[in-house]
């Protein structure tokens, strides 16, 4: 099933707190409650937001405690821990069919703590139901792949030289070895079986990995190109090679791969263009924000 939103969470959560009868409930037992409520498979419980570093479940759980907890229905007595409250205990009394930020929103402590109201248009949205950090990775996201979208298109209209060397770039910015005048070497030569460049492996020079680049708007990459790469490979007896294309591979390109007796990486147009905004290639930074969370252990005192 559907990994449940913040507010799905909300009375499970409230009910759990309920359960323990006055006593204190951690927070870490409760995702695990609450993960057996709603049957969620492993996978589930460990998928990742787009962010990374931190579980989408357990997030929500957490978001939920912070939501309940500014509406005065819970209360924290101790980091990492929860307690009903007399509030919370009245809106149990009521038995509602769930708890959501509309009916947090009677709360003065609860409108206090979202201030300005959002605007209908943005209320009504896909994110409404997404945590704080849900909805600015989910608008992070949007923006790079605008972003990636526009930078792909700018490299199509460049010219084929701009584009070998674009992806010596790439590759170096990506740690690959090697200076950009060694890499660029073989650059644009001909009567090299397709071989666009080549580069190091690493810093100490212990293998090399070809390289092809097809500045290509709309043609796909089909299994005769692959063909024709590993040929060359297979004479430079080379056990390496990335083929970066603008555009796509075609199905049977890419299942032509477990046939080369070397092993070569394909990286598309969309990759290629991710890539690019990950090192910093053709891009700069336009504005930062910084995410802050508390400094737990500044806040620990000596005994």
């Amino acid at each position: 099933m559907p990994i449940p939103d913040y507010e799905t969470l909300m009375l499970p959560l409230l009910e759990i707190a309920a359960s323990a009868q006055g006593q204190d409930v951690k927070l870490s037992d409760a995702v695990d409650q609450l993960a057996s409520r709603f049957k969620l498979s492993e996978s589930e419980r460990t998928e990742l937001l787009p962010s990374g570093g931190t579980f989408k479940f357990s997030s929500r759980a957490s978001w939920a405690r912070t939501y309940l907890q500014k509406a005065g229905l819970l209360e924290a007595p101790k980091r990492g821990y929860f307690r009903l409250t007399q509030r919370g205990i009245r809106i149990l009394k009521q038995s509602p069919v769930k708890i959501d930020n509309k009916i947090l929103s009677q709360f003065p402590e609860f409108a206090a703590f979202q201030g300005k109201k959002k605007s209908p248009k943005v209320e009504s949205g896909d994110h409404s139901k997404e945590t704080p950090i849900e909805s600015i990775s989910s608008f992070y996201e949007q923006f790079r792949e605008a972003l990636a979208t526009e930078l792909l298109d700018r490299v199509k209209k460049c010219s084929p030289q701009f584009f070998e060397r674009l992806v010596i770039h790439v590759l170096l910015k990506m740690g690959y070895g090697g200076s950009f005048k060694d890499a660029g070497a073989a650059l644009g030569k001909t009567g090299d079986g397709g071989i666009d460049g080549v580069i190091r492996e690493d810093k100490l020079g212990l293998d090399n990995i070809y390289i092809q680049a097809k500045r290509w708007v709309d043609k796909p990459v089909g299994s005769p190109d692959l063909d024709q790469f590993s040929g060359a490979l297979s004479k430079k007896k080379a056990t390496k090679g990335i083929f970066i294309t603008t555009s796509t591979f075609t199905k049977d390109a890419q299942a032509s791969l477990k046939d080369y007796t070397s092993r070569i990486v394909l990286i598309d147009g969309s990759q290629l263009a991710k890539y690019m905004i990950d090192y910093g290639v053709g891009v700069s930074v336009m504005d930062v924000f910084e995410l802050k969370k508390i400094d737990s252990d500044f806040f620990e005192e000596d005994i």
